[in-house]
């Protein structure tokens, strides 16, 4: 695209327009190589991909860009490119290997499993009345969902659609969305991408989709069955088709974007695109060809080269203007910051691309904010305009409800309360001022590790089926089986259990910052102990939908914390609040211990007070004004607690605990200094009058 006076892309002018473009009954390719010596195109017949019916080279030109324009490249014509070039460090290239265009908007599949074709795309969907969503981050409530796995056995879900696009915006997933009062779908990876060799060979696959194969193309096996057989322009229909009804049905779509690596994997590992064009600056390596691997998988893009930058720029550009999406979560995005010495810097070039290319002005930035490089965890430490997955957040509140009480059990709670109140006020300590709580992307549980049930069913990872002798995942969850290791029929551990969920929701759901939500976790579903699932492409991982009553319950624990968290702007600052001056967007905080006086500076920190009253005044500016008091107990025995004196309030309305079984209604008030009875490690919400 033209850049604006204001903005210019890595790489400038001379990189624009790489791929196919169609123009005037013909077309022209562009592909950037600085150490090819010769680059070909080659056509395919399009029925039988082993079968070349034209040749013809490609001319270097400016910026290292070869272009060929040909009437042989026509709308659904299969092709690939061969590339030349010397040998030596860092260079593989091999004029006999055909590769993908990294451009390519569609893709055919041969025989091999390293039989693929680049598809000439016409882009053209009519979009009609349809508009992004654009949900404000206070506002928004994500539901990390694998597009497959969601819609696998919904029984709602005709079985033509299970587990495709077509299904993911079918009218009885939009009903459910909108029950659990989710704004925002964040799907792991749908660019296309392949399984590992070694997982072939185990027979096994990857599930979850953090292998890509290209950036430009939808995953071909999320389509239906017909849209597959007409063809990729199909499959790019049925999936813009998607987008079309989830967004006026009022709800966004965020793609979980792979871009640190690619399938390619390490050196001998499957030569598709990349390292077939251009190996030496698509990838990090030493200077004698060695990869430096940041991401635990082969291969590292290199983001301080133009090229590889403008790829990602590139991609991120497509899928939000063409594909209308609503933002990325970027996996392992501080391998895309690292420089030309490896180094991660907030200031990377391609990280300030990204937040100020105005065609991404609209989208939400996610970052992961780590990788497994030296010097890879950055949590906190990428720019305004990014929001971040908060760890810190994660490990805090799963201590807090789970190994805390287990270490209590034993001894004492190790720690107070302090910590935890951080983490649900906004996580100040972690992001600046300047960026607020809503740049922290709260989670208890994602895609990767145990899922809700699991944390509170688990002591220990259960990885057999991944068969690499429960080696793989990772040994510290963080986690709390009640007294049981797996599943159990003791009605106590299991009613501990349900109440141990129940306040990790309602923590996640209440706390300042944007809550994301893993699918499966609001009925309590198990991967039976497997916190690394990600080669598991079976009941194991797909939704259940056939839910036990209590199951049941806690979806409605799920839809009220969400309808809360709309109704009460004090739960959703957009700013931190600053001491004695008015601050709108922001909540005044309030601290009370359990006899309702004011918190002292040493009862933060000590382990034997792990009860707080929390009250929140919001100051919103286009809002009425709003308050709240949250209360949270600790520890297992009950307590007594003397609800708070506080200015121009006459009374508490309680409007949800987390030990009821089922969510209750706003019925019943009380008043400054009553005394309360509150269960062990319990949570209760009020509304301030």
């Amino acid at each position: 695209m033209p850049e604006s006076q204001d903005f210019t892309a890595p790489g400038g002018a001379a990189l624009d327009d790489l791929g196919v473009r169609l123009h005037d009954g013909v077309a022209t390719l562009r592909v950037w190589s600085q150490n090819a010596s010769s680059i070909e195109l080659v056509i395919f017949d399009e029925t039988d991909l082993d079968w070349v019916t034209d040749e013809v080279n490609l001319e270097r030109g400016t910026g290292d860009v070869w272009e060929v324009t040909t009437d042989l490249l026509q709308p659904g014509t299969r092709y690939a490119v061969r590339v030349g070039g010397p040998h030596g460090p860092g260079n593989t290239f091999n004029p006999e290997t055909l590769l993908l265009d990294p451009y390519a908007k569609g893709l055919a599949q041969g025989d091999g499993y390293e039989e693929w074709r680049s598809v000439v795309i016409v882009d053209g969907f009519d979009w009609a009345e349809s508009r992004k969503p654009r949900i404000p981050l206070d506002r928004t409530v994500i539901y990390e969902a694998h597009l497959k796995g969601v819609t696998k056995r919904q029984p709602d879900v005709p079985p033509a659609l299970h587990g495709t696009y077509a299904g993911l915006a079918h009218p009885a997933m939009i009903e459910y969305f909108h029950s659990l009062g989710i704004t925002s779908i964040e799907l792991l990876p749908v660019h296309a991408f392949v399984p590992e060799p070694r997982l072939l060979e185990r027979g096994l696959t990857n599930y979850w989709g953090y292998n890509t194969l290209n950036f430009f193309t939808p995953h071909n096996a999320y389509a239906t069955d017909d849209a597959r057989k007409e063809g990729p322009e199909a499959v790019l229909a049925e999936f813009k088709g998607m987008v079309k009804l989830l967004h006026e049905a009022g709800l966004e779509v965020i793609l979980d974007v792979v871009y640190n690596h690619t399938s390619e994997e390490g050196i001998g590992g499957p030569r598709s695109s990349l390292r077939g064009i251009d190996n030496a600056n698509y990838y990090r390596q030493q200077p004698d060809g060695v990869y430096i691997d940041t991401t635990g998988c082969g291969n590292t893009l290199d983001t301080s080269k133009d090229a590889a930058a403008r790829l990602v720029l590139d991609s991120l550009r497509y899928w939000a203007q063409e594909m209308q999406i609503d933002g990325f979560r970027f996996d392992l995005a501080a391998a895309l910051g690292r420089d030309e010495n490896h180094e991660y810097t907030p200031e990377h070039p391609l990280l300030l691309a990204i937040r100020d290319d105005p065609a991404l002005q609209d989208v939400k930035l996610i970052a992961e904010p780590w990788d497994v490089g030296l010097g890879g965890w950055q949590t906190g430490n990428f720019t305004d305009g990014w929001l971040e997955w908060n760890d810190r957040y994660r490990d805090r509140v799963r201590n807090f409800w789970l190994s805390d009480i287990d270490y209590a059990r034993r001894a004492s709670a190790p720690v107070g309360i302090g910590g935890f109140a951080t983490r649900l006020a906004g996580s100040s300590n972690t992001f600046s001022e300047d960026r607020g709580p809503l740049a922290s992307v709260n989670f208890i549980t994602a895609h990767d590790g145990f899922t809700l049930r699991d944390l509170v069913t688990y002591d220990v990872k259960h990885n057999e089926a991944n068969g690499e002798d429960n080696r793989d995942g990772a040994d510290t969850n963080r986690s709390f089986n009640h007294g049981v290791e797996g599943p159990t029929t003791d009605p106590l551990v299991e009613a501990a259990r349900r109440k141990a969920m129940r306040n990790l929701l309602g923590t996640l759901l209440l706390s300042a910052g944007i809550p994301m939500l893993t699918a499966g976790d609001e009925s309590g579903r198990t991967q039976s102990g497997n916190n690394n699932a990600y080669a598991q492409d079976s009941d194991l991982t797909w939704l259940s939908w056939d839910d036990e009553d209590w199951q049941k319950d806690l979806r409605a624990h799920v839809s009220a914390l969400t309808r809360l968290r709309r109704e009460n702007p004090s739960l959703r600052p957009s700013r931190y609040a600053r001491l004695g001056e008015h601050t709108p967007n922001a909540s005044v905080m309030d601290w009370y211990d359990q006899n309702g006086e004011t918190m002292e500076q040493e009862q933060w920190t000590d382990p034997g007070n792990r009860t707080l009253q929390y009250v929140a005044a919001s100051t919103p500016v286009d809002e009425p004004a709003n308050r709240i008091l949250l209360v949270v107990h600790g520890i297992e025995s009950p307590v007594e607690i003397t609800l708070p004196t506080l200015e121009d309030a006459s009374r508490f309305v309680s409007l949800w605990s987390s030990s009821d079984e089922h969510p209750g209604g706003e019925s019943e008030t009380f008043a400054p200094g009553d005394v309360l009875t509150t269960p062990g490690t319990s949570m209760r919400l009020f509304r301030v009058e």
